[in-house]
């Protein structure tokens, strides 16, 4: 049994994009590759599109027990379309069940045009990171959307700046979320320090330690740490330690 949509929108992509066996006979250039996934990239129409295509849920049981990973990425990316958090527009979505077990699914995004993820900026060691008014922009707006997450009970699980875009304009867009997930309780708090930590896993070596704490300050929407505040801080900047 096969399940899949295209947007109304693209309705003249349907040759291409229109079914799930049309997707996964698509040729492009690989941009990465898995036991489990690929994601290649198509143009059509000048415009570039990420194909991201799951062959399968894991081993076992995870074929049969929880939500398919590619089913949980679009489903979050939709989510941060819907609280306001910029992100890849979806364009077509879908999975393949063979009775009771996951088969296949996929995924296309359109591309968000000149944008590149914040890691590579921080490996070429862009001076835009030395930029103050530049990194408090971007810095204001990471913290709203990490905030905005967060205040659903909803946190990312891999916010790390190589899923973080940002284009020539300085404006940020969150992507591939395939882990995100709500909590409550004592897993909120522990996946929130997470998301947190993630973020200044890089943070620690190309910005100030007056930068990273104006970023948490932003993101608390307060001018005065409180001790929960503090603890919090302290558990951000330990969480990986022994595991780097």
């Amino acid at each position: 049994m096969a399940g899949w949509t295209l947007e109304p929108t693209y309705s003249d992509l349907a040759e291409d994009f229109g079914s799930l066996e049309a997707v996964f006979a698509l040729q492009g250039e690989r941009l990465t590759r898995d036991l489990l996934s690929e994601v290649v990239r198509v143009q059509r129409g000048g415009v570039n599109y990420y194909v991201k295509r799951y062959v399968g849920a894991g081993k076992g049981l995870r074929r049969y027990l929880g939500k398919p990973r590619v089913k949980m990425e679009w489903q979050n990316l939709k989510r941060f379309a819907k609280w306001g958090i910029p992100t890849a527009e979806v364009v077509a979505w879908g999975l393949e069940r063979r009775g009771a077990a996951y088969d296949r699914g996929a995924m296309i995004t359109r591309e968000l045009p000149n944008t590149e993820d914040l890691a590579a900026l921080a490996e070429r060691k862009d001076p835009k990171l030395k930029d103050r008014a530049w990194v408090d922009a971007v810095s204001q707006q990471l913290a709203g959307y990490t905030r905005t997450m967060h205040d659903h009970r909803f946190t990312h699980n891999d916010l790390k700046w190589r899923n973080l875009l940002i284009d020539d304009q300085a404006r940020i867009f969150l992507i591939d979320c395939p882990n995100g997930e709500f909590w409550r309780g004592f897993w909120l708090k522990y996946r929130i320090t997470k998301d947190l930590a993630c973020l200044d896993k890089l943070a620690k070596y190309h910005l100030s330690n007056t930068q990273r704490l104006r970023f948490y300050m932003q993101y608390r929407q307060c001018d005065r740490l409180n001790t929960a505040d503090k603890n919090r801080i302290r558990h951000v900047v330990r969480f990986f330690e022994g595991r780097e």
